[in-house]
C-alpha cells in the first residue's frame, strides 16, 4: 500500500472518507485541534480552550497570520506543547494515520528544527534506524556546501542535543564524502557496509567511538528539484543491519515532507529577516532626518541605531578627506550650481574671497587613487559592542597606523566590498596581522564601501569579528549594504543642510552689503530734502500728455516726491519726509541703465497711474491705504529689471527663473521692493499698523506681479464683463482687485498714448531693447528670434506697433473709457498713434 501513497492519494482518501478524519482526531487529535471527547462544541472544561476561526471573507486581512507573524519576531510566540509518539504508539498506527501525523506537524510547525527532528525521529522508529542526521545547502551556486544541522538524533534525543549551532556545524563541500556525493548526485545511497566504501570517514567513528555499519542516505529537494538539503539514517537494529527497499520508501516519502517544511521554514525565516531589515532601514531614514546639524552626530546616531541588526564585536566607519570638504562644494542640482555661480561673485565683494571658488576646485580636484597610500581618512567612528554601544572617535594617528584601516583603503581603492576570513587576512594582505595596536584580534571582517550621490566613495563601513564567531554571510552582506547606504545617503542630507546654512550665511553677508550700496547716501537724501518739489500743476503732473524728456534725472525724483505730497500721503501715513526722500533715491538707484525698462519708465508709470486716480477721477473708489500701495507698486514694478522678458529668464535657465514658476520678472521686482523697504532708514511703511502692514504689503504683490501681460489676458475678460454690465462702483473685494490690476497694466503700456513725437521716440526705445534681447537668443541661445525682438525685421516695427495696439492697448483703454469719460483721453491718445503707425506702415509696404 505504501508504494502508492502520496499526497494526492491521502486528500483523496480523506475527502471520501470523513469519517475516519473525525475517529482519528478524536483519538490522537492535539488539544489544540479538536476537544478529548471529539465533539466540535464549545469545550466545558476550562483547561481546553478552542479560539473559532474569525470570517476571513469579511475582514481586511488575516489578523490571525499578523498577530502570529508580529510575536514570532518578538520572540513572544507561545509553543503548543504536543506530546511525542513513543515507538510503540508509532508502531501501532496504521500508514495513513502515522502521514496524516506528520501532516499536521508540517501545517502547525513553524521552527525547521523542530519539524526535522521529529521527522528523523519518526524515521528511525519506522525504519528501525539506530540514528539520523541531517544537513542543510549553504553558500552560493558556485561554492556550494552542506553543514550539520540535526546531527545523531535518536528515539530518544532531545533536540538541544541533536542541533547543531553556526558554532558547533560541520561543513562537507559538495562531492566530498557520503552525503556531499548525494547532493552533488541527487541520487539515493543504501550502503551495507560503511567500511567498505572509500567515501565514508572512519575518523568520525575513531573519535565517538561509535561503530558505524549502514548508511542509508537521501537528498532533499524542493519543489524546482533543486538540493535543499542531505538526510541520513545509520545502522538499522534489526536483522542484518541492511536497509530494504521498504526503508528506502518510506524514507524518501518523509523527505518529501521534510522537504515542504524545510522551503516553508526557510520562507518564513527570509520573511523575518527582510522584516527586520526593512525596520532597521526606518529607523535608520528617521535618524536621518531627524539629525541633520551635525555630521558626528549623525554617524554616531545611526551606528547605535544599527547596533542590535549588525551583531558584531566591533563596528568603525571611515570618513574620507572629500566626504569632509568644506565651503560649500557639495551642493548638487541645477538650482544649487545656478545659485552659487551666481552669488560667488557678490559673496565675495562681502568675504573677500577669490570669486571663482569652483574654477579653483577644478584645479585642485584630486586624481583618483592608484594605491592605498593616497587614501586619506579625516575621521572614524568606533563602536564596541563589549562597551555597551560607546562610540569612541580615534586620533589621526591611530587612524593612520591602524590595520584594520589599512583593508578600509583597500576598499576605498577597489570600490567593491571585501569580506575577508582570518586566513585571508595573512593571504591577501601579507604583513597585516589579526592585532590591532590597542590589543584587539580582527578574526574575521566585512568591509563595505559608502558612496555618495555621484556614486563616488566618501567613507568605508567595517564590521570586526561577528558575535557568534563564524565569518559573514550573505544575510550580513545585505545588512551591512543597506547600514551604508543610508550612512551616505545621511552623510550627504548633512552636508546639504550644512552647506546650504553656510551658503545663506554668506547670501547675508552679501544682500548686507548690497543693501549698504543699493541705499542712497545721506549726502544724497539731504540735498533733495533741501531742494524745492515744484506744485504738480506747474509741470503737468495732472496731464495725460505729461513729458518727462525735457526733465534732468533730479527733477523726476521731486516730482515724485511731489505726487505723494499733494496725494497727502505723507501726512496721512507719517511717512517723514528725510525718510520718503531716501527711499525715492533709493528705488531710483536699484533700476538698471537698461534701454527702456529704467527709472524714467517706472516714474512714467506712477505719473500715469497719478493722473488716472486724480484726473480721471477715479480716487472717489480708493481709500488712502490703497491709493499709496498704488503708487508704490508703480514706482517699484520693474526694480531690478534686466533688458529680458520671462520667457527668456526661462530659456536661459536663470536663478530667478529657477526660483519663480511663474510671472518670474514680477516676482522679482516684488522681492527686490521688499528689499528696498526693508533696508535701513527706507520704510515709508514704518507708522502703518500691522493690519495695515500686511494690507498694503498684500497690496503690493497683488499689483506688481499684475503687470505681467499673460495674467491681463486671464483678468480681461472678467473686467469687460463687468464694464459691460454698467459696474460703477466696484465696491467687492474681487471687483477692486480686477480694477486695480486693469489700471496697473494701462499705466504700465501708457506709453502708447501718449502724443505723437513722445510716443515715436519710446517707441523706438522699446524696440532697441527688444532687439538687444534678441541679439542674445540669437547669439547665445543659437535661436532665431521671434520678429518684434528680430533686428534684421526694424523696418517692419510700425506694422508690429499697430498689432501691439490692436491686441494689449486698444481694448484696455477702450473699457476704460466706457467706464469713465475723464479717462478717454488715453483712447484718444491711443487711436491716433495707431493712426500714424497704419501710415507708416503703409509706406513701408509700398517700398
Amino acid at each position: 500500500m505504501t508504494e502508492n501513497l502520496n499526497p494526492t492519494n491521502v486528500e483523496n482518501y480523506l475527502i471520501k472518507n470523513p469519517e475516519f478524519l473525525k475517529s482519528y482526531l478524536s483519538k490522537h487529535g492535539a488539544p489544540d485541534i479538536t476537544h478529548k471527547d471529539g465533539s466540535h462544541s464549545e469545550p466545558s472544561s476550562p483547561e481546553i480552550k478552542i479560539k473559532r476561526l474569525p470570517n476571513f471573507t469579511s475582514g481586511r486581512g488575516n489578523s490571525i497570520t499578523t498577530s502570529i507573524f508580529k510575536k514570532y519576531v518578538e520572540g513572544n510566540l507561545e509553543r503548543i506543547k504536543k506530546t511525542s509518539k513513543d515507538r510503540n504508539q508509532l508502531l501501532s498506527m496504521s500508514e495513513d494515520e502515522v502521514f496524516m501525523e506528520l501532516i499536521r506537524d508540517i501545517a502547525t510547525e513553524l521552527d525547521v528544527n523542530v519539524l526535522c527532528h521529529k521527522i528523523l525521529k519518526n524515521v528511525s522508529i519506522l525504519t528501525r534506524s539506530d540514528r539520523g542526521s541531517l544537513f542543510l545547502v549553504r553558500g552560493s551556486k558556485g561554492n556550494r556546501y552542506l553543514v550539520s544541522k540535526l546531527f545523531d538524533v535518536t528515539e530518544v534525543s532531545t533536540i538541544s542535543e541533536s542541533l547543531h549551532t553556526e558554532e558547533t556545524e560541520i561543513k562537507v563541500p559538495f562531492g566530498k564524502g557520503i552525503a556531499g556525493f548525494v547532493a552533488e548526485s541527487k541520487d539515493t545511497v543504501n550502503i551495507k557496509d560503511a567500511y567498505e566504501d572509500p567515501r565514508f570517514n572512519k575518523d568520525v567513528d575513531l573519535k565517538t567511538g561509535y561503530r558505524t555499519h549502514s548508511i542509508l542516505c537521501m537528498p532533499i529537494l524542493n519543489y524546482e528539484g533543486e538540493v535543499i538539503g542531505v538526510a541520513q539514517i545509520i545502522n538499522k537494529v534489526t536483522g542484518n543491519h541492511e536497509f530494504t527497499k521498504q526503508d528506502e520508501d518510506v524514507f524518501r516519502k518523509y523527505l518529501i515532507f521534510c522537504g515542504i517544511g524545510i522551503t516553508n521554514a526557510q520562507l518564513f525565516e527570509l520573511s523575518v529577516q527582510e522584516y527586520k531589515r526593512n525596520q532597521l532601514l526606518l529607523n535608520l531614514a528617521r535618524g536621518i532626518f531627524e539629525e541633520q546639524t551635525s555630521l558626528e552626530r549623525l554617524i554616531q546616531k545611526v551606528m547605535l541605531d544599527s547596533q542590535d541588526m549588525l551583531k558584531c564585536e566591533r563596528c568603525t566607519v571611515y570618513l574620507t578627506e572629500e566626504s569632509m570638504s568644506k565651503g560649500g562644494k557639495n551642493l548638487t542640482g541645477m538650482f544649487a550650481k545656478i545659485l552659487k555661480k551666481q552669488f560667488y561673485k557678490l559673496l565675495a565683494l562681502a568675504v573677500h574671497q577669490d570669486p571663482h571658488p569652483e574654477e579653483d576646485s577644478n584645479v585642485q580636484a584630486k586624481a583618483k587613487p592608484t594605491s592605498t597610500k593616497d587614501v586619506l581618512f579625516s575621521m572614524a567612528f568606533d563602536l564596541y559592542a563589549k562597551d555597551g554601544g560607546n562610540i569612541r572617535v580615534p586620533s589621526a594617528a591611530e587612524v593612520a597606523k591602524s590595520r584594520n584601516a589599512e583593508i578600509a583603503r583597500h576598499v576605498v581603492l577597489k570600490g567593491t566590498p571585501l569580506n575577508v576570513s582570518e586566513i585571508q587576512i595573512d593571504a591577501m594582505f601579507g604583513k597585516i596581522r589579526g592585532f590591532e595596536d590597542d590589543g584587539f584580534k580582527t578574526k574575521n571582517m566585512l568591509c563595505m564601501p559608502i558612496f555618495n550621490n555621484e556614486k563616488k566613495i566618501i567613507g568605508v563601513t567595517l564590521l570586526v569579528n561577528k558575535l557568534n564567531g563564524v565569518p559573514f554571510n550573505e544575510n550580513d552582506a545585505n545588512i551591512i549594504e543597506a547600514f551604508s547606504i543610508f550612512t551616505g545617503l545621511g552623510i550627504h542630507n548633512c552636508q546639504m543642510y550644512e552647506n546650504a546654512c553656510r551658503l545663506m550665511a554668506k547670501q547675508t553677508v552679501a544682500l548686507e552689503v548690497l543693501s549698504y550700496h543699493a541705499t542712497a547716501q545721506q549726502e544724497e537724501t539731504d540735498k533733495l530734502m533741501a531742494s524745492e518739489f515744484p506744485p504738480g500743476k506747474d509741470i503737468g503732473l495732472y496731464t495725460f500728455e505729461f513729458n518727462d524728456i525735457p526733465l534732468d534725472e533730479l527733477e523726476t525724483v521731486k516730482c515724485t516726491i511731489t505726487m505723494f505730497q499733494e496725494a497727502n500721503l505723507l501726512a496721512e501715513f507719517k511717512i517723514p519726509l528725510e525718510v520718503m526722500c531716501r527711499w525715492t533715491l533709493s528705488v531710483k538707484k536699484n533700476y538698471r541703465p537698461v534701454t527702456y525698462h529704467n527709472w524714467r519708465h517706472a516714474f512714467n508709470v506712477t505719473q500715469t497711474m497719478f493722473t488716472i486716480l486724480y484726473t480721471g477721477g477715479l480716487i472717489k473708489k480708493f481709500e488712502g491705504l490703497e491709493v499709496l500701495g498704488l503708487l508704490v507698486a508703480c514706482l517699484c514694478h520693474d526694480l531690478d529689471h534686466r533688458g529680458t522678458n520671462n520667457a527668456f529668464q526661462v530659456k536661459v535657465a536663470s536663478p530667478l527663473a529657477m526660483l519663480y514658476s511663474t510671472s518670474v520678472m514680477e516676482h522679482h521686482h516684488f522681492d527686490h521692493c521688499i528689499m528696498i523697504l526693508n533696508s535701513e532708514g527706507n520704510n515709508i511703511f514704518q507708522s502703518l499698523s500691522p493690519a495695515q502692514y500686511r494690507n498694503i504689503i498684500k497690496m503690493l504683490e497683488h499689483a506688481i506681479l499684475s503687470t505681467d501681460l499673460a495674467l491681463y489676458f486671464k483678468k480681461r475678460g472678467d473686467f469687460q464683463k463687468l464694464v459691460q454690465e454698467g459696474e460703477t462702483e466696484y465696491i467687492e473685494p474681487y471687483k477692486k482687485d480686477l480694477l486695480k490690476a486693469m489700471m496697473m497694466t494701462a499705466c504700465d503700456v501708457a506709453a502708447i498714448t501718449k502724443p505723437w513725437e513722445i510716443q515715436e521716440k519710446v517707441a523706438q526705445l522699446v524696440a532697441n531693447e527688444f532687439f538687444e534681447q534678441g541679439d542674445k537668443e540669437r547669439t547665445e541661445l543659437g535661436e532665431t528670434p521671434m520678429a518684434m525682438m528680430d533686428r534684421e525685421k526694424k523696418d517692419e516695427l510700425p506694422k508690429m506697433q499697430v498689432g501691439f495696439i490692436d491686441a494689449i492697448c486698444l481694448p484696455i483703454y477702450k473699457m476704460f473709457a466706457e467706464m469713465n469719460q475723464s479717462l478717454r483721453p488715453l483712447y484718444d491718445g491711443v487711436m491716433d498713434n495707431k493712426k500714424h503707425w497704419q501710415e507708416l506702415a503703409e509706406v513701408h509696404e509700398r517700398t
